[in-house]
């Protein structure tokens, strides 16, 4: 039988990586993706960060951005979507004038241990 996950409870919440995040499904019970939705407000760019181990897949719901991987910058637009390779540096800036929203999906599911501040 299916397992249909209660999201009734789930809600935004600031991180100190300078984004609100809404986890759609992060679940440890699934460990092998999760997705959560990511929202920067204009003119904010991410803490530079890794995530050891994890993958994860960006798609532009909403807005635009610069998406520096690895040294490496990308414009990215609504639709657009980008793998970042585990481990690779990452950061991504709202260079539009309405809030930049993205789908995040890691694979496997993302966990605080996984995440690497890049800033000091």
């Amino acid at each position: 039988m299916p397992e249909i996950i209660d999201s009734k409870n789930i809600s935004e919440f600031w991180t100190s990586e300078r984004c609100f995040i809404l986890e759609i499904l992060n679940d440890p019970a699934h460990p092998k993706s999760s997705l959560a939705v990511a929202r920067v407000p204009p003119g904010v760019t991410t803490q530079l960060h890794r995530l050891n181990a994890t993958e994860e897949t960006y798609i532009i719901k909403k807005g635009c951005g610069v998406l520096e991987i690895d040294g490496e910058k990308s414009e990215l637009k609504q639709s657009d979507a980008i793998i970042i390779p585990a481990g690779a540096s990452q950061r991504i800036s709202n260079v539009g004038h309405e809030d930049l929203e993205f789908y995040c999906l890691c694979t496997p599911r993302f966990s605080p241990e996984c995440y690497e501040n890049l800033e000091g």
